[in-house]
């Protein structure tokens, strides 16, 4: 046998923060992909007022949200003893999730002792950059909500099955700056997209001429 069995490979989304003392600190892979993902877009137009010319103006990149469920289960990890699962459940993933909104304690205790000393201005710690990565897109985000709802506990009460969701505020080279990496990422988001748009676009006019073209029965 040769093990092939004709399926496709199936990419996973994945959740990345990148930390600059610890880089790849968190990277969560979704076990199962979601089956949906809604996203909303929020054209940013220029104040044009009554003017005209000025109504489609955009002063910049659109905003977007992203909203999606991910399920974790560890039931197909238990077999394996030398697996993480076997002693802390799917606990260490959620807590790589809760860490993306959580301030490095380390930061947290050496700012106390700078505000104990007397400093007066203390500058508030930086999140890591947060990266969706789903398929061939990438960009930056922002986790706006996080809702966990553990379904299934081991004997310890460490969770073993839970559903995530997911809010998501898509960061942009507005919002970055374009010469960071994640404003380099939200760039070429759109330019995907400008691809994937120019793709469609090409069959879409030729329908249209064709429609235009051809003489009319009757």
């Amino acid at each position: 046998m040769t093990g092939f069995t004709g399926s496709p490979r199936v990419a996973k989304g994945a959740i990345v923060g990148f930390d600059p003392v610890n880089p790849l600190a968190s990277v969560i892979v979704f076990q199962y992909n979601p089956d949906a993902v809604t996203r909303r877009l929020t054209p940013n137009t220029a104040p044009g007022g009554r003017n005209p010319g000025e109504q489609q103006r955009l002063k910049g990149p659109p905003g977007e949200t992203i909203t999606m469920a991910v399920e974790l289960d560890a039931a197909d990890q238990l077999e394996h003893a030398e697996r993480k699962a076997v002693q802390h459940g799917i606990e260490p993933a959620l807590a790589s999730l809760e860490m993306l909104l959580f301030p490095k304690s380390a930061v947290v205790i050496a700012n106390a002792a700078l505000a104990l000393g007397g400093l007066l201005e203390i500058v508030p710690p930086q999140a890591p950059l947060t990266i969706l990565v789903w398929g061939d897109r990438v960009v930056p985000v922002r986790i706006t909500d996080l809702s966990i709802s553990e379904e299934a506990f081991d004997q310890a009460l460490h969770p073993i099955r839970a559903k995530v969701d997911l809010g998501l505020q898509v960061l942009t080279y507005d919002d970055l700056g374009l010469p960071s990496f994640g404003g380099v990422l939200s760039l070429a988001n759109q330019q995907y997209r400008e691809l994937q748009a120019s793709i469609k676009g090409a069959g879409n006019v030729g329908s249209f001429v064709s429609a235009i073209t051809q003489p009319k029965g009757g």
